[in-house]
């Protein structure tokens, strides 16, 4: 029978051997594919790197080159001798030869450079090895006019029927530079110079990603500067290769899809000299191949295994002690409150018959029942104090109004007219601040614009009786805290110093240390009771938030605080209250620095 512990138990090692072995197939072809991956991504780009650094010593001897011709005296004399009408013609001859003999030696000068040539509009060259030619041919080459319209300096790699003394007659790849002006257009003069494709080729040819991947080096339009065809890189490489010319990254890796429906690794670097491209596509089924098999291989021995099972399950099956373990185990979880654990230790929950089954249906019942009266519980608790933190909140503003409002009323007896604008603006704005109710939880610096506005009014009242001080430490701009925590604090503080004496000292400190955020409220006040510290500091008596709602005692501005912080803060919330030796009270709030909405308001502890 299907549903008895011996069939059970027989699928469920079945099922794990399937689980086991496909997951440590799957988790040891992943691993192994990332080390690989990542290997070759680092050689590929390694070995790009050493050859972008080959070919910008090439560049750096062609521009060298192009730099001594363009600047040298030799040069701006050959021009100068040409362009003079007056001057025989056996003279230009001379420093025609004289202007090859110059070019021959800038060649010589540098082992990359195959050939150095000028082109003159008016159907003269001069090459090296005293190459002095008049052959109006080369004006009608594509290369010599597309320099002059579109300002291509770099030719791919062809062959020159003019210049094969020295490259025999191989193709080579050219830098095309105007002599004596910096504008193609206007330029008399361009100067050719010849680098034999081999030496861009043969170090890239010894680059591979696999046995039938290519390495293409591409100018700046993405066109192949060697003997390569694009085309073998695909359309969605090429698409993709036009995207990454136009971002900001240097090198890279990039997984693309083929017109076979399978993934191929496009590997790039850029050159940043001339705006040459390095990109490869290898085919990453290649790069795989042996994981494939490797995969096969565990696949093969997971059926074995499993077949191997069957024997051992059978065997096993005639007990009876491992559901009613899990079913142990599932009663100690609930003991400690585990519920989820506890369920998922139970079996299934099916229609079966076997011995357990209905112990276990009922066992999984009576957690479900258990964990939905809990929860219905805490939803009932939090919802009552969130009422509570609310009916906190909302007992500070009618305190403020009353005081304030008989202040506004004193200067308008008085006829003090700037003051009373001055209380009422100042009222105005924290007014509306605190009409925000939305969230109990505000930016720092919107509470300390609250604070000075309030200690603008206090000032307006007391005026030179009152000595008042606001400083702040640390970088403060990007924290948040529950709003409303110092006003009460400074106006007891106030209230309290001008008890006994006719001047008040009220200094306010916040600073950031570490992780935490300190306010500091120091005055030269009678100082607090001993038994009001001690209820203060006494977290059960804070817990109690009902008589705090319904005291009307001297001290409810500072419960209201410790009360608001302890609900919404929790542990995480501490106080210090000290009296001076003669007068004088220090209250120190310290609470997390949270510079983000990521803390949730109540049930932290």
């Amino acid at each position: 029978m299907f549903f008895s512990l011996k069939s059970r138990l027989i699928a469920f090692i079945i099922v794990l051997f399937v689980l086991c072995f496909g997951a440590l197939s799957f988790l040891l072809f992943k691993e192994s594919r990332t080390v690989i991956r990542s290997y070759i991504e680092s050689s590929a780009l390694e070995k790009m790197e050493e050859y972008g650094s080959y070919v910008d010593m090439v560049q750096m001897q062609i521009y060298d080159v192009a730099s001594l011709v363009f600047n040298s005296d030799t040069a701006k004399n050959w021009d100068n001798a040409i362009s003079d009408s007056n001057l025989p013609e056996g003279e230009k001859m001379l420093v025609n030869l004289a202007m090859s003999r110059f070019l021959t030696q800038a060649t010589n000068s540098y082992t990359s450079i195959s050939d150095v040539s000028i082109y003159r509009r008016n159907g003269l060259r001069i090459g090296s090895e005293n190459q002095v030619t008049t052959d109006a041919l080369f004006l009608q080459e594509s290369w010599y006019k597309n320099f002059f319209i579109s300002e291509n300096h770099w030719l791919p790699p062809h062959t020159d029927q003019h210049e094969n003394i020295r490259d025999h007659g191989n193709p080579v790849v050219s830098l095309l530079m105007p002599i004596g002006t910096f504008h193609h257009a206007t330029a008399q003069n361009v100067m050719k110079i010849n680098v034999s494709e081999s030496y861009f080729l043969e170090p890239l040819n010894r680059i591979h990603l696999a046995e039938s991947s290519t390495i293409f080096l591409l100018g700046e339009q993405g066109s192949p500067i060697l003997s390569q065809q694009a085309n073998q890189l695909g359309a969605e490489a090429l698409a993709e290769i036009d995207q990454i010319r136009n971002n900001s990254l240097k090198s890279g890796v990039v997984y693309l899809n083929n017109d076979e429906g399978q993934r191929d690794i496009l590997v790039y670097k850029k050159l940043g000299r001339t705006g040459w491209m390095l990109a490869g596509l290898a085919p990453e089924k290649e790069l795989y191949s042996s994981l494939h098999k490797l995969q096969s291989t565990i696949l093969v021995v997971t059926i074995v295994l499993i077949l191997v099972s069957l024997f051992a399950a059978a065997w096993l099956s005639y007990g009876v002690t491992k559901p009613l373990t899990r079913l142990v185990l599932a009663m100690r979880q609930v003991q400690r409150g585990a519920f989820d654990q506890a369920e998922s230790l139970l079996p299934p929950d099916k229609n079966v018959k076997s011995e357990v089954s209905y112990v276990i249906s009922t066992f999984r019942y009576m957690i479900s029942r258990l964990r939905q009266h809990i929860q219905n519980e805490f939803e009932l608790k939090l919802l009552r104090q969130q009422a509570e933190y609310k009916a906190l909140l909302m007992q500070i503003n009618p305190h403020f109004m009353f005081n304030t409002l008989e202040l506004v009323s004193s200067l308008a007896m008085q006829r003090r007219t700037d003051d009373t604008v001055q209380v009422i603006e100042d009222l105005g704005k924290m007014m509306r601040f605190s009409m925000n109710t939305s969230d109990d939880r505000v930016q720092l610096a919107e509470e300390l614009a609250y604070i000075r506005h309030y200690i603008s009014i206090l000032q307006t009242r007391f005026g030179h009786k009152l000595d008042i001080s606001l400083t702040q430490e640390g970088k403060l701009n990007s924290l948040v805290i529950i709003k409303f925590i110092l006003q009460p604090l400074i106006e007891n503080a106030v209230k309290y110093s001008f008890q006994h004496q006719t001047t008040a000292e009220v200094h306010i400190l916040i600073s950031r240390r570490n992780n935490h955020l300190h306010f500091n409220i120091s005055d030269n006040g009678p100082g607090i009771p001993a038994e009001i510290i001690q209820k203060i500091h006494d977290p059960v008596e804070a817990s109690q938030l009902e008589p705090l709602l319904r005291s009307q005692s001297w001290h409810i501005g500072l419960g209201n605080v410790v009360a608001r912080c302890r609900l919404h803060y929790g542990s995480l919330f501490n106080i210090q209250i000290e009296n001076g030796e003669h007068n004088g009270t220090s209250i120190e709030l310290i609470l997390p620095a949270q510079e983000e909405y990521d803390v949730q308001r109540i049930d932290r502890r």
